[in-house]
């Protein structure tokens, strides 16, 4: 792979990096407009500030890669929103399948993560991007592990 083939793929990696922290955002957005308690109202303002977070460290990576930043959501994520809100209707603000959807939500943003750390083809140069993708992927991790652990709480 060429060199400027292998930044493009760098951009590319990173920019699904930013639809999944925009797709984690929505998610707890709509999380918080279904009537949560008020531990979970401040646990996903945290989430959502931690994504928005990502997404502005990404957008600086991209920028010195020399590409143009996504700011978009994942075709995944906006299906699994519109899940959300049909199953909301019928379930009511539930606490337990919040925490569920959102532990699926979780899952899917670290495989994103497990995904561009461990594609082979990137071989990511810069031991900072790798700090930062490293660190975003640990707060991931914490983040799930927290969520999954309030949903086996009740």
């Amino acid at each position: 792979m060429g060199t400027l083939q292998h930044i493009e793929h760098q951009i590319s990696a990173i920019n699904d990096l930013i639809k999944i922290n925009n797709d984690r955002v929505a998610g707890y957005q709509k999380a918080l407009s279904a009537g949560t308690d008020a531990d979970l109202q401040t646990l996903f303002e945290k989430y959502i500030q931690q994504s928005q977070d990502a997404v502005r460290e990404l957008h600086e990576q991209i920028h010195t890669l020399g590409g143009l930043p996504s700011d978009g959501t994942t075709v995944a994520g906006k299906f699994y929103r519109t899940w959300m809100d049909v199953k909301s209707v019928f379930s009511g603000p539930d606490r337990h399948a919040i925490l569920s959807d959102c532990e699926r939500g979780e899952d899917v943003a670290k495989g994103a993560y497990r995904l561009a750390l461990d594609d082979k083809e990137l071989i990511w140069e810069d031991p900072a991007l790798v700090k930062l993708l490293t660190g975003q992927f640990d707060d991931l991790k914490a983040a799930h592990d927290k969520v999954k652990a309030l949903r086996d709480s009740k």
